[in-house]
């Protein structure tokens, strides 16, 4: 119940990110090649607040151990002291909770006003964290899941139905962009899957699987026929994410790019109309994970 009010957290977050409120570092990254694995380190802090965070996240998608692919903790501080407060041990799943969340945010505030069917890339955790929240914010139950393996889209389907969705599968994007005008990507592609020439007018993307330099999951064409690009950060997706890969290819600039926070607080303007095709790219950040360990740590006192 706590992490499920926990999206105003995450938008007053956002909100301060936005307004030059926080201290975030650089990404820390560690690569690994055999098997492949990612760690990720990330730190910062509010003005003003009384704590700041370090987290570290892993994924390592290809292990032959049978574990989960996600990993990792958060340690939450005292601005004041330095006090080290709490441990979350949470074994990356905070992390996955704070990314579903901030996709139902951009949904909320970018999504066309009728949602008719929503389109998953993926079938992992992600996947079903994105739809979970998304049904916080908007009464579509019709899904059509996207995978590569068959056995993973058949799990997926009996998985989500059990949660009140109609899920319908298929292995042919052409039919998940002409039928979905939401489309969210939870996959950890390095090369691009979904392309400007599938994307109907009005459609709204949300690209959540991509948060490396090397990771892509839309291709630079897409952001030539977007009327609004959003971003988490500005600085760390013009490095890091799908929208780097367009900004090298120098499809987009980064003046032209809006930040979530930006849009939440109404310092710019998101969808305003039901043509638009719009994407946030979503990179994240160590504010979200900052505002979800405080909302853990107040509930751990109260």
């Amino acid at each position: 119940m706590v992490l499920r009010t926990a999206c105003p957290s995450i938008e007053e977050g956002f909100v301060n990110y936005s307004k030059g409120n926080c201290v975030v570092p650089p990404v820390g990254e560690l690569l690994f090649k055999t098997p492949p694995g990612e760690v990720h380190i990330k730190s910062g802090y509010i003005r003003g607040d009384d704590y700041y965070v370090i987290k570290i996240a892993s994924g390592f998608y290809d292990q032959a151990f049978n574990l989960s692919s996600n990993n990792g903790l958060m340690l939450l501080f005292s601005q004041k002291t330095g006090e080290l407060l709490t441990i979350l041990l949470d074994e990356g799943y905070l992390t996955n909770i704070r990314t579903g969340i901030a996709g139902a945010i951009a949904a909320k505030y970018l999504a066309p006003g009728t949602v008719n069917c929503i389109g998953i890339l993926g079938t992992g955790t992600q996947a079903r964290l994105q739809l979970s929240f998304l049904r916080s914010i908007m009464p579509c139950s019709n899904v059509l899941a996207f995978g590569r393996n068959y056995r993973n889209l058949l799990h997926f389907q009996e998985d989500m139905q059990k949660e009140g969705f109609n899920v319908q599968i298929t292995q042919v994007m052409e039919k998940l962009t002409a039928i979905c005008n939401l489309i969210v990507t939870t996959t950890p592609s390095t090369l691009p899957i979904l392309f400007a020439k599938n994307i109907k007018p009005g459609t709204h993307i949300t690209a959540i699987g991509a948060d490396t330099s090397d990771k892509q999951e839309l291709d630079v064409s897409i952001f030539s026929v977007a009327d609004i690009v959003v971003v988490d950060s500005v600085a760390q997706c013009v490095e890091r994410g799908n929208t780097a890969h367009a900004v090298r290819k120098k499809i987009i600039r980064a003046e032209n790019l809006v930040e979530l926070g930006q849009i939440i607080s109404g310092e710019s303007v998101g969808r305003t109309n039901d043509t638009q095709i719009t994407i946030a790219d979503l990179t994240g950040l160590a504010i979200q994970d900052l505002q979800i360990a405080k909302k853990i740590n107040e509930a751990c006192l109260a």
